[in-house]
This record gives C-alpha cells, sequence and structure tokens, in this order.
C-alpha cells in the first residue's frame, strides 16, 4: 500500500468499460447481465475494493470503483475482466447481440488495456471534500472529448475561473496521446496558456490525437483522465466504436463541475454513429439510456460523485435537468439534418477512418476496374 507523505494512503479511482452483449442489436444491454457483472465483483474482489457502481450508457457497461492499490493494478484489471466474462457469458445464453464483443483477447495477460475494455484511472490523496464526475460515452471515439476538456481548461467563454481563481489561472498540463502510433504510447506533455495554439492544432484531429490527462500546474494534482482505447488498433479490423469514458475532479484548484458540463449543451459533431463510420453530433443524456437513431446519435452520460475515505456517494445524474431536455432537442435537430446526407460528405467518416470496415474490398474491386486513359 503506497502512502503519501501525510502517512494516508493514496485513493484510486478505476473506471472500466465494456459492451459483453445487448437487447435487439446495439440497444442496452439486459437486466440479467448486468447482475451477473454486479455479482460477479461481489462476490469475487476479496475486499480489494472500498465501493463500486455499475451504470450503462447505450450498450455498455461501466464499473466504476475505488480502492488503495494504484492505477494499472493486475488485481483490479483481472477482476473486472473476469467480471465482464461472466456478463458475456450469459449475453451469450440469451442470445444477446454482440455477446463478449469488446474482449478481444482469448485471456487476461496482467493489463486490460489493450484487452478491448477501456479504462480510465487516477490515484491521489483525498481532498477533505472531494468531488468528482464520471463521464461514459457510447458510439463515439476517445476524440469526442477534445472540445469540451479543451474549452473547460483553456476558454474562458465556459471557464470563468481562469478569470476568477487565481489557481485555476495558472493554467494546466495536457498530455496529448498520439493514438495511431500503435508500437508504443506516444505522448507529448503541452502547457497552457503559452502552449493553446499547439493543443488546438493537435485536437481538432480528434480521430488521431486524443487527450490522456491534465494535470493542475498550480498544484501538479491530475485533473482529468481519458480512456485512449481505439479498438481497431487492437482488433485490426472493425469490431465497435470505441465508446470512451472520462474522469474529472471538480471544485477548487480544478474547473467548478458547471465548467466542466457547460461544452456539452454545444452537441458538437464527432465520429461514430451507425457502424461507427459517420459523424454526429453529441447527445448528453441521462445515465442508463439506450441508443437509438440509426444506432446513434452518439450520446454521453455524466454520473457527479462525492467521495469520503474512498467510500462513494449515490450518484447525481448531471445531465438530469430541463436545460439538458432542450440541448437534447437542439441536438435531436442537428442528427437528423446531417443524416440528409447519407453517405456524402462530412456525413461519412474518411476513408483513414473507414480502412478497418468492409469498403476496403469494395475498393479492391473498384481499383480494378479503373483505366488510365492515354
Amino acid at each position: 500500500m503506497e502512502l503519501n507523505s501525510s502517512g494516508a494512503s493514496k485513493i484510486t479511482v478505476s473506471a472500466i468499460k465494456a459492451d459483453v452483449g445487448s437487447i435487439g442489436g446495439h440497444i442496452k444491454p439486459s437486466e440479467r447481465l448486468i447482475k451477473a457483472v454486479s455479482d460477479y465483483i461481489s462476490d469475487n474482489h476479496g475486499g480489494a475494493l472500498i465501493n463500486f457502481r455499475l451504470s450503462f450508457t447505450g450498450d455498455d457497461i461501466a464499473i466504476l470503483c475505488t480502492h488503495r492499490l494504484g492505477v494499472n493494478n493486475e488485481q483490479i484489471h483481472k477482476l473486472a475482466w473476469d467480471a465482464f466474462k461472466a456478463g458475456a457469458d450469459v449475453a451469450a445464453s440469451q442470445g444477446l447481440y454482440g455477446a463478449g464483443q469488446d474482449l478481444l483477447k482469448d485471456s487476461f495477460s496482467g493489463n486490460i488495456k489493450g484487452m478491448g475494455p477501456a479504462a480510465a484511472e487516477m490515484e491521489f490523496e483525498e481532498r477533505k471534500n472531494e468531488p468528482f464526475l464520471f463521464f461514459a460515452a457510447d458510439k463515439t471515439d476517445p476524440g469526442a472529448y477534445n472540445l469540451p476538456l479543451y474549452l473547460s481548461f483553456c476558454d474562458p467563454m465556459h471557464n470563468a475561473g481562469l478569470i476568477l481563481a487565481s489557481d485555476i489561472a495558472k493554467g494546466f498540463e495536457f498530455h496529448i496521446m498520439d493514438v495511431e502510433y500503435t508500437e508504443a504510447d506516444r505522448v507529448i506533455v503541452l502547457k497552457t496558456p503559452e502552449d493553446i495554439y499547439g493543443i488546438a492544432t493537435l485536437l481538432r484531429d480528434q480521430e488521431r490525437f486524443v487527450i490522456e490527462k491534465i494535470i493542475a500546474r498550480s498544484s501538479g494534482e491530475q485533473a482529468a483522465a481519458v480512456s485512449t482505447t481505439r479498438l481497431h488498433n487492437i482488433a485490426g479490423t472493425y469490431t465497435g466504436k470505441d465508446d470512451p469514458i472520462c474522469l474529472v475532479r471538480v471544485q477548487k484548484t480544478f474547473p467548478a463541475t458547471g465548467e466542466i458540463l457547460s461544452p456539452y449543451q454545444i452537441g458538437h459533431y464527432v465520429a461514430g454513429f451507425m457502424r461507427g463510420s459517420h459523424t454526429g453530433p453529441l447527445m448528453p443524456v441521462k445515465q442508463n439510456t439506450c441508443i437509438s437513431y440509426f444506432d446513434g446519435p452518439p450520446v454521453v452520460s455524466c454520473a457527479a460523485y462525492s467521495m469520503h475515505n474512498g467510500k462513494l456517494t449515490e450518484p447525481a445524474d448531471a445531465f438530469d435537468h430541463a436545460l439538458w431536455d432542450h440541448v437534447r432537442g437542439k441536438v435531436s435537430a442537428k442528427a437528423i439534418e446531417l443524416r440528409q446526407q447519407g453517405f456524402f460528405g462530412p456525413a461519412m467518416l474518411p476513408y483513414s477512418e473507414l480502412e478497418y470496415g468492409g469498403i476496403v474490398e469494395k475498393m479492391k474491386e473498384l481499383e480494378a476496374r479503373f483505366t488510365v486513359r492515354k
């Protein structure tokens, strides 16, 4: 057990999610599947966990847990892997679609990263008051968080603390990963405010450059963690969209809860939607919301928690408010409008994102039929 300088053990918050089966296509997991995952964790954590919560967003189940074993801990990751396997077995017995879909390896190998499930984790010395947000997205990829996090941590139009709070005005470190580089983690560290244009230059390409974590310069404490898994890089073919998760600590030396939520009213366009191959607006939804129109639209939920000695409160559903009903109406209109273009232009992703799917075979067939005029 790692001890901090005050002698108190640090707390780790781990969020791990996977799609292991869904009712009626890509709609939602069954109650039996969710119960199987929950029961497995309850029966097998052996005292390793302080607390855990289960939720789903679209067809993805997320395990949120607290413990004192640090990030990338083999025991915690194996517990999640085995719990998802138990859920996948139930999914198969019920005939659910995509049973075990995100479990891309045959056996656990010490760390869940690179095996299919997405993970976002932070280890820190708990504050007297420790509020944080847990975001879970479906039918999109990790770059979906690029714009909201950029606006929340860099832009005073969304983060008034950059003007009004001296600690926040000292800026943040952005750790940005090149997720197309598959031989190792290729990461750059850029600082605000001096590197703000460099950060914008990278984050605009949300399929290649993804925020991995954000650090507060005033304290050196981690403010955010994002899962960076790209499933097609693991499987070598399209198996489903990455459906990323994100943890953000809020208040005091970090942006306030409202400053983190503010950018989601934009309903910004992200990759995903049907077959993970289209563009659609990101809709902020209530927890445990299913997927519908055109296997979408891309959705994100947000559960707000407080914590003391690693013990979690019940979640407050951050998008369960009348204002977000209005936003959802606006996002629905944006989704329907863009869908009028079908497969043309920006409505469908570029070839670089489609080359892991069936369009490759069609392109090979067409290439053979081209002729060159002289």
